[in-house]
């Protein structure tokens, strides 16, 4: 039985309602990387709100469809497969690289754009050829992530550097772009430590960096194993600075190390501290949606909440108004108007030929200080108050 509008007698009967734009979300909601993981789904449900909150795209508001890969790539390969079962119009997700890995092909195939917001592996946006690939990312992959580091320990005289990665897909790219930032400089590690996650105790790797030199120890991995190389330091009594890409942010390092975390640095594209009037109103509405005090991992929020807005951009940027992958992505490609988001104002972020809105001039670096993350250069804070286009 049809269902019929009521109207007042001589009025025309109201319209139907639009139907929503499906927009895929996946990513570790429970399990080892859940810390990370809904941070990044609450950036993605706070900015959809906002834009559902004012008509959404010419009336028809986005609708999320959630799926929990788990941190496990066989359990995300199977949620990218039920997205494209649900008919999703675009994807944003992913936080872990090696479960990303196993999905891509899921979403280039079906032509449906997808929207990283969090895993870093460099190979991510370099799997298809850049025309064809509709695997857009809004982090800073590894490749940035790594000299931006390296150029840091560098300025800092720290140059003999002992590398602990695990063996993970990430741990495995993100060891491959250290070596490569590190050769660039004329040094290689002097100690290179691999070990699969879950690891307890990397007291005998420790002792063997310490013997062969290092002053500085760079740590790529994801979890726990981050502490588990802070509280080898400490418990050797080997004050050596510990230093790494943005897992070192992590909850599971700053409350697993506590004290022996203080002083590591980190690279970061957001840092959570109000800065200028976006990240405050982000951070503000942020608070009051989740209740919380203090995001556990801000740059996964952050980065998720730009791509968002990105995705909404994108779908403002179509022409006639029908709504399909490859429209988007042409879209997101050269069609879009400048947002000005809360980790960088992103004019003109992606093309035919890239893939990445992240610019190394949008890094900043992070420092552990009284258990919270902050600007480790106080030129940094400054240069924050402004946000930072793409070059």
């Amino acid at each position: 039985m049809a269902t019929l509008a009521w109207a007042q007698p001589g009025t025309a009967p109201l319209p139907a309602p639009k139907p929503p734009i499906r927009v895929g979300v996946i990513g570790p909601f429970t399990g080892p990387s859940a810390d990370f993981g809904v941070p990044m789904l609450n950036g993605i449900q706070l900015a959809v709100n906002e834009i559902n909150a004012v008509g959404g795209y010419l009336g028809q508001p986005l609708e999320l469809v959630v799926k929990d890969d788990q941190a496990d790539p066989d359990l995300g390969r199977q949620a990218s497969e039920a997205l494209v079962r649900d008919k999703v119009q675009a994807t944003i997700g992913f936080c872990n690289t090696g479960v990303a890995a196993k999905s891509l092909e899921v979403f280039q195939n079906a032509h449906i754009p997808l929207i990283i917001p969090c895993a870093t592996g460099t190979a991510l946006t370099t799997r298809f050829p850049a025309p064809e690939s509709y695997i857009f990312r809004v982090q800073g992959r590894d490749a940035l992530q790594a000299p931006f580091m390296v150029d840091d320990l560098v300025k800092r005289g720290w140059d003999r550097v002992a590398l602990f990665a695990d063996t993970t897909g990430y741990g495995e790219g993100g060891h491959n772009d250290v070596v490569a930032a590190l050769a660039a400089r004329q040094l290689k590690p002097v100690h290179v430590a691999r070990f699969a996650l879950g690891v307890k105790d990397l007291s005998e790797e420790l002792k063997r960096a310490r013997a062969a030199g290092a002053n500085v120890v760079f740590t790529y991995t994801v979890g726990p194993e981050n502490a588990v190389v802070a509280n080898g330091r400490k418990a050797l009594g080997w004050k050596v600075p510990q230093v790494g890409p943005w897992p070192l942010s992590f909850p599971n390092f700053i409350e697993g190390a506590r004290d022996a975390a203080e002083g590591a640095l980190m690279v970061q594209t957001f840092i959570a501290e109000p800065s200028n009037e976006r990240r405050a109103a982000f951070l503000a509405s942020y608070a009051r949606q989740y209740k919380v005090r203090r995001i556990p991992v801000p740059m996964a929020a952050a980065n998720a909440y730009d791509a968002s807005y990105l995705l909404m951009y994108a779908l403002l940027g179509l022409r006639d108004g029908q709504i399909s992958g490859e429209a988007i992505k042409a879209s997101l490609e050269g069609r879009m108007k400048t947002y000005y988001g809360v980790v960088a104002t992103y004019d003109k972020p992606f093309s035919p030929q890239d893939k990445e809105a992240i610019s190394a001039n949008m890094l900043v670096m992070g420092q552990i200080k009284n258990g919270a993350v902050t600007f480790a250069y106080p030129e940094d804070a400054k240069r924050n108050l402004f946000v930072q286009r793409k070059q």
